[in-house]
């Protein structure tokens, strides 16, 4: 195709670092390649995906071609696509997913992962991360914006528990319950070097947000959590107000878009009194008193003076 051959004549004229693809056309199916190539890729079928006009580019090909690279972010999807609009230019395939896991797993050196918008689902993902197990450098994994739930959250678990290189996970807007959230949660007691946690705009409530904070009482590297928007609640920020008052790790919290309420506001102001690394504290939408987010916003101050002071 010659989609794919273009792509292999770019990569073999620059020695790329970063390789970022905000979208990506499925292949065009060579029909002068003859009955033989159908029947072989029809063979391949049942081990690697769907039909072969549906599928995108092997990474495969490049990977051993980009000694530098370090970082690979791409889009499985079309975009502007007008009056041309068809699921299948969005669909993330079997054999992408297949071919793309086998690619990063090859790729020793890569240290960032991107797959933002691309419509994976719990299968394809727990298949990405299980290439992902003994990587030797990936230290930022990002599966924003797709749809993946608990089966992941137990997948990316199983990742930090054994995992010693990754730095930063991104989860944001999927569909991870308190299930995927606790099994997080249990690894994060494990795990030495995750320091940014994102779990936006998922559906982890009271629950998972509880397991979450008991994981917290028990981590000293995590610098920066955000769990805005996942339907937490008053007994959420009691378990969070012990964090507040016992993690001496945490720098930025991000819990905006959560009913933690008039009440929940005042446990988090006792429980922050005597903290004094909290540099960020999100609490926009969640429903506290202007009196407690006024004196929260005080030590959050004081504390970001004091790190000010001692950097100079």
């Amino acid at each position: 195709v010659c989609y794919c051959k273009r792509m292999e004549a770019v990569v073999s004229t620059q020695s790329t670092g970063r390789l970022r693809m905000r979208q990506l056309l499925p292949q065009i199916k060579d029909v002068s390649a003859g009955v033989a190539a159908e029947e072989e890729i029809s063979d391949q079928g049942s081990d690697t995906g769907t039909d072969d006009s549906l599928d995108h580019f092997d990474f495969g090909l490049i990977i051993n071609k980009l000694p530098n690279l370090v970082e690979l972010s791409v889009t499985y999807g079309v975009r502007n696509c007008g009056m041309n609009f068809e699921w299948s230019l969005f669909e993330f395939t079997q054999k992408d997913c297949y071919l793309l896991a086998k690619a990063v797993k090859e790729c020793t050196h890569l240290q960032i992962l991107r797959l933002q918008r691309c419509q994976i689902e719990d299968e394809k993902a727990r298949l990405i991360i299980s290439h992902l197990l003994d990587h030797p450098s990936l230290r930022v994994l990002d599966l924003s914006h797709n749809r993946i739930g608990d089966k992941t959250g137990r997948a990316v678990g199983k990742l930090l528990s054994g995992n010693k290189v990754l730095e930063e996970v991104n989860l944001s807007d999927n569909h991870i319950r308190a299930e995927g959230a606790s099994a997080i949660a249990f690894s994060l007691k494990k795990n030495t070097t995750l320091r940014t946690l994102n779990l936006k705009l998922n559906r982890i409530g009271d629950e998972g947000g509880r397991n979450m904070c008991l994981a917290l009482m028990k981590t000293s590297t995590l610098l920066q959590i955000d769990l805005s928007s996942n339907g937490l609640g008053e007994h959420m920020a009691a378990s969070l107000a012990e964090v507040l008052s016992h993690n001496q790790s945490l720098q930025h919290i991000i819990i905006s878009c959560n009913k933690l309420g008039v009440a929940g506001g005042r446990v988090l102001q006792e429980g922050l009194e005597n903290n004094k690394v909290l540099q960020t504290f999100d609490l926009r939408l969640t429903e506290i008193s202007q009196q407690s987010e006024h004196s929260i916003m005080n030590v959050i101050k004081s504390n970001k003076d004091r790190v000010a002071g001692v950097t100079v």
